[in-house]
């Protein structure tokens, strides 16, 4: 049986704060999904989605991020019938509240949601139907995963969620992260079973590197968490 089609896919930069913003699309309805836009860029990302005459259905936040203020209430202003999407744990309002399990469909591609707090209570990570690629948000990153000193961050929560989820994806699995500092774009399962140096360490470990971080608060906190809350558009 031949392989089903890949979508189309693009990988976006926001520079400021580091931020992957990826677009899906199927190649014959032109549906598509972006997840994790940032405010800063939604021009040039609508921009985008109208040059490649696609029909974008759904703008998806792995998590409420600390980092940065989300794209998707000015995006919704601009493309009409555009929803948002969020984890139901992550007490940010949008049209869709999204729970383990849920399909996300677009064309005849799907992102099936998988929860994986830890980072946060609403981080998830979004699989592709076929499992060839998942979007790990703040959970997971390339040689790294997020920070879990704040906003119900919980280290042995996290650890259960990318041991129990991430990892028992396909070791060839494609893994595009929320973030990445150091010009990584995409890393795999096998790769962070293997080199991650957070992850592979025993749990009890993983806790101790978690809790002596001490790293410094995002410099936006204070404003992007409650922006956020009601898809970015606060004042």
């Amino acid at each position: 049986m031949a392989k089903p089609e890949a979508p189309i896919f693009r990988q976006l930069f926001e520079s400021e704060s580091s931020t992957y913003t990826y677009l899906l699309a199927d190649r014959d309805t032109k549906e598509a999904v972006i997840i994790d836009p940032v405010k800063e860029t939604v021009d040039r990302d609508v921009k985008f989605v109208k040059e490649l005459g696609l029909n974008l259905k759904i703008a998806v936040n792995t998590h409420c991020h600390a980092d940065h203020v989300t794209g998707t209430g000015l995006m919704k202003k601009q493309i009409e019938g555009l929803k948002s999407a969020i984890s139901k744990h992550s007490g940010a309002s949008a049209d869709v509240q999204l729970s383990e399990g849920d399909k996300i469909t677009f064309g005849k591609h799907c992102l099936i949601v998988r929860e994986t707090p830890g980072h946060t209570d609403g981080c998830i990570t979004l699989v592709l139907g076929d499992k060839s690629m998942a979007f790990t948000g703040d959970a997971l990153l390339i040689r790294g995963c997020g920070r879990t000193d704040f906003q119900q961050g919980s280290p042995e929560r996290l650890y259960k969620s990318i041991h129990e989820v991430v990892f028992q994806l396909p070791e060839d699995c494609l893994l595009y992260p929320a973030h990445d500092y150091k010009g990584q774009t995409v890393t795999t399962v096998g790769e962070e079973r293997k080199h991650n140096p957070r992850l592979t360490k025993k749990l009890e470990e993983f806790v101790k590197i978690m809790d002596n971080l001490n790293l410094p608060k995002p410099k936006k906190i204070d404003i992007a968490v409650p922006a956020n809350l009601l898809c970015g558009l606060q004042d």
